[in-house]
């Protein structure tokens, strides 16, 4: 499988694992002693049939879940009845968080910006300015739009009244606490040249703390 199409891959794992209904549906069998048909996951947590079935076969398109048939009776030949359709978590391994964290990013930037002040001499604090400026161009260069630039990256872009864009969710959310100052220039330097790369001239990012959201926000430009 190319990059391309693993990217793809894990895009639509978690797009399958954004509906709540689905991931209560996917934790459930995750967690069964063993293969679990349709009618105790309707049953364990309050679903109609159809639309247990309806989550499960989704996960299963998604190779999230593996499918196997076996008669739950225990008895075999005619009379035995039909063999049930059952479902246990797949070998894949996807690592997948929601709301969704992009620390992987937040690591390359951070040895980077490393790696080059060593070589440089540059002072660490500008050596991860520059760096995340040129991971952002790269992003702007890459997106069709700047929405499709932060909603891409987990940052669940929301346009207000004001043109503004709040930015409901920090792809950094553990290590922007543990090491704020760092982690939100970083990534204020990050978003600004996204914007300005995808969309010059309209939006400056500014620093606006928030609890639950992203430190940035992106303002139009006067």
């Amino acid at each position: 499988m190319t990059t391309a199409e693993t990217r793809l891959s894990m895009g639509k794992a978690l797009s399958a694992l954004g509906d709540p209904s689905r991931r209560a549906v996917f934790e459930y069998v995750l967690h069964a002693a063993g293969p679990v048909g349709r009618d105790e996951v309707a049953g364990s947590l309050g679903m109609v049939r159809s639309t247990a079935a309806f989550h499960l076969d989704r996960l299963a398109a998604e190779e999230l879940l593996e499918v196997s048939f076996r008669r739950l009776t225990g008895r075999t030949g005619p009379g035995s009845g039909r063999p049930h359709k059952l479902y246990s978590p797949a070998v894949r391994e996807v690592a997948l968080s929601l709301p969704p964290r992009r620390y992987d990013l937040a690591g390359e930037l951070l040895a980077a910006g490393v790696e080059a002040a060593v070589e440089t001499g540059m002072p660490v604090a500008e050596a991860l300015q520059a760096v995340a400026a040129r991971a952002g161009e790269e992003i702007g260069q890459e997106a069709a739009t700047l929405e499709a630039a932060l909603e891409l990256y987990g940052y669940k872009p929301d346009t207000g009244e004001d043109g503004s864009v709040q930015l409901l969710n920090c792809p950094f959310h553990r290590l922007s606490r543990a090491h704020t100052s760092t982690i939100c220039g970083l990534n204020l330097d990050l978003l600004a040249a996204v914007a300005e790369t995808a969309e010059p001239g309209c939006y400056k990012a500014v620093l606006e703390p928030q609890v639950e959201r992203c430190c940035v926000r992106l303002v139009p430009q006067d």
